[in-house]
């Protein structure tokens, strides 16, 4: 019995786009233990989502920062990233 393998990208169904090759990301809340693996999660979810522009980086890292001192971190790149918009 012959079986064919497909050579296709893996499709999301719904949106009609490749699917990611990389899992969700976790967040990240500051814990220093789990940093050096978050960042390297992080570096393939730019890669593989084709995230290159500098902003586009930077926004997609901020969205992945919750909590403790990561949280406090993020509201306050937003909040000097709002004040540059408005300027």
């Amino acid at each position: 019995m012959d079986t064919e393998i497909s050579t296709a990208p893996a499709v999301n169904e719904s949106a009609g786009m490749p699917r990611s090759m990389v899992p969700d990301l976790e967040w990240f809340d500051g814990n220093q233990t789990k940093f050096k693996d978050w960042w390297r999660g992080i570096r393939l979810f730019l890669k593989s989502n084709r995230v290159n522009g500098t902003d586009d980086r930077i926004t997609a890292i901020l969205a992945h920062l919750r909590g403790g001192i990561a949280g406090i971190y993020t509201q306050k790149k937003l909040d000097e990233l709002n004040e540059d918009n408005n300027t």
